[in-house]
């Protein structure tokens, strides 16, 4: 299939969900929810909000699943973007650019910036479990929300962020590096896959095969971000190249050199797509999602 086109398809359909979504800036709140939006609506591939569809319609094609799984999809991205807020903050990676364009702190300063990020995890929770996810069983949307939190949280990408700044000019085995990788960035694209998953009914082969693949494209993924901010640069990234090794981060590149890091991340994308053997051609999408993320530039 062709993945640009559907990525972009599959981009707009959740853009217009988040401006449906997310209030529009009004008094006495309008600086606040500007600063939302800024931060949503600044870019980014909406990656995480199209595994949930397309793990869901290789559950249920030719199903109005996807159109269920919206407010699913669109709380994935709100809490990806606060995460990406609170990542850039002084006190954190201290970054002022993200996307090509300045950071929420840069602009509305850090006070604001947490309260931005603080606004969109708390909707995403609203957007889980309201009533705009009237399709979904309470039971899905309680898995889910337990799923998404765990994910999110002390045992997910807070704690690999925790973990990520603590262990900075540190030498640590690899095992280290591989719980940040698989918490801070792995554990919330697993978890999108999976409410997909869930919101489809998928039967507990599906479902573990599925969980499969997200672990492994999860991995890759930040494989891949670790070899593009070694190799690529300022202007292609939207965000600052480099940066790992001058904040002392152990990545795949230290330890395994540049096509070492390669092979890992072709590695990982393999056993993802091996993960959807049982599928037919209603796994296209993920399947060329994975392949799509290993060969991804920014």
């Amino acid at each position: 299939m062709e993945i640009k086109n559907y990525l972009s398809s599959q981009r707009e359909k959740v853009e217009d969900a988040l401006r449906r979504y997310i209030p529009e800036p009004a008094p006495p709140f309008a600086e606040h929810l500007a600063s939302m939006k800024y931060s949503v609506f600044a870019g980014g591939k909406r990656i995480r909000p199209i595994l949930c569809l397309a793990a869901a319609e290789a559950v249920l094609p030719d199903s109005d699943i996807q159109e269920s799984l919206l407010p699913i999809a669109c709380a994935l991205e709100c809490i990806h973007t606060y995460s990406l807020i609170h990542d850039d903050l002084p006190a954190m990676d201290n970054d002022e650019l993200r996307r090509g364009k300045p950071t929420n702190h840069v602009l509305y300063g850090e006070a604001a910036a947490i309260l931005a990020g603080d606004g969109l995890l708390t909707l995403a929770f609203e957007l889980m479990t309201g009533n705009k996810a009237t399709s979904l069983s309470p039971k899905q949307q309680l898995e889910i929300t337990y799923i998404v939190a765990r994910a999110s949280g002390s045992f997910g990408m807070v704690g690999g962020q925790a973990l990520d700044i603590a262990h900075e000019h540190q030498d640590y085995p690899f095992e280290m590096l591989r719980t940040i990788h698989r918490s801070k960035t792995g554990a919330l694209i697993t978890a999108s896959v999976e409410a997909g998953a869930i919101g489809a009914g998928a039967d507990s082969r599906a479902r573990d095969a599925l969980l499969t693949y997200g672990n492994c494209i999860g991995l890759a993924f930040q494989i891949v971000d670790d070899l593009l901010n070694a190799t690529s640069t300022t202007e292609k990234l939207g965000k600052t190249a480099g940066s790992d090794e001058a904040k002392g981060k152990a990545t795949y590149p230290a330890f395994f050199g540049i096509e070492g890091t390669r092979l890992k991340a072709r590695q990982a994308t393999s056993d993802a797509l091996e993960a959807l053997a049982d599928f037919s051609s209603s796994a296209d999408p993920l399947r060329a999602l994975a392949e799509y993320i290993y060969t991804r530039s920014y």
